[in-house]
C-alpha cells in the first residue's frame, strides 16, 4: 500500500521578467509502507519544492499529494498528523531541554506525553534528555530533530538531507534510524546528495532534474538503465551530465 503519493505534482513560480519558472513539472511517484525511497537530483532540480508540496507547505499549481490516502491540500491538518517532516532549516528552541522539546512536539501533534519517553528510548537520547538543545553536538542535535519529527509515530517520514553536515559515524547512526523506521512499516522519503548512502539504504530511487522525473527504480535497475555498475556514474548519465 502506498502511504505517500506524488501525483503529477507541478509548481510554477511567476517571474518579474520573462516567462514563469516551472520548478516542478508533472512529477509522480509513490512510497509504500515499509519502503525507503531516495529523492536525488542536482542543485536546483526541484527536490525541495517537491518535498514542500508533499508536506503541505507549498500549494501545487497542478497535481496533488496524498499522505496515507489523505489529500494534503484538502485536509491539511489530518494529513500532517500522519506525517513526520524534517527540513534542512527546521530548528529547535536552544533554551529547552531535549525532553521538553519532545513533550512540546508530542502535544502539538496530539500524542500523549509518554510519547516523548518512547522517542527518547527509540533514538537513544537518554544520556542527553535533560541537556539544553543549545548544548548538543551537531550529530546529537540532528538525532533530536528526527525524534521530534517522529514523536507522534506517523506512518510517513519525509527527511530533507538528514545527514548533511554530519560526520561519518553520526551519519551512519542516523541512517540506522531510517532503516528502523522502514522495519516498523513506515514509508520513508529522503533526499540526499550522498549517492553511496542512497545506494546502500534505498529500496527505490527517484531522480529529478530540471523539475522533471528522469528515472525511478531500484539502485540496480537505475544502473542497468544507464549501462553503469556504479550509482554515481548512472546518476550523471541519467540527469544528462555524464
Amino acid at each position: 500500500m502506498s502511504l505517500l503519493v506524488a501525483e503529477r505534482l507541478t509548481r510554477v513560480f511567476p517571474q518579474p521578467r520573462g516567462a514563469p519558472l516551472r520548478a516542478v513539472d508533472g512529477v509522480s511517484f509513490s512510497v509504500a509502507a515499509g519502503e525507503i525511497v531516495g529523492l536525488l537530483g542536482p542543485n536546483g532540480a526541484g527536490k525541495t519544492t517537491t518535498i514542500r508540496m508533499l508536506a503541505g507547505l507549498l500549494r501545487p499549481t497542478e497535481g496533488r499529494a496524498l499522505i496515507d490516502g489523505i489529500d494534503v491540500q484538502r485536509h491539511p491538518r489530518r494529513a500532517r498528523r500522519r506525517l513526520g517532516y524534517l527540513s534542512t532549516t527546521s530548528g529547535l528552541p536552544p533554551r529547552l531541554t531535549v525532553r521538553e522539546v519532545l513533550e512540546t512536539f508530542a502535544a502539538i501533534q496530539g500524542a500523549p506525553r509518554e510519547a516523548a519517553d518512547r522517542a527518547i528510548a527509540e533514538f537513544r537520547l537518554g544520556d542527553f534528555a535533560d541537556r539544553l538543545v543549545g548544548q548538543l553536538s551537531t550529530g546529537m542535535l540532528q538525532r533530536a530533530r528526527i525524534a521530534c519529527a517522529a514523536v507522534h509515530e506517523p506512518p510517513v517520514l519525509i527527511l530533507d538531507e538528514p545527514t548533511a553536515g554530519l560526520d561519518v559515524l553520526s551519519a551512519h547512526e542516523l541512517m540506522q534510524h531510517v532503516r528502523d523506521a522502514r522495519a516498523a512499516g513506515r514509508a520513508v522519503l529522503f533526499s540526499t546528495h550522498v549517492l553511496a548512502e542512497a545506494d546502500e539504504v534505498c529500496d527505490r530511487i527517484a531522480i529529478i532534474a530540471g523539475g522533471r522525473l528522469r528515472a525511478a527504480g531500484t539502485p540496480a535497475e537505475l544502473k542497468a538503465l544507464a549501462g553503469e555498475d556504479d550509482l554515481t556514474r548512472a546518476f550523471l548519465a541519467l540527469v544528462g551530465t555524464g
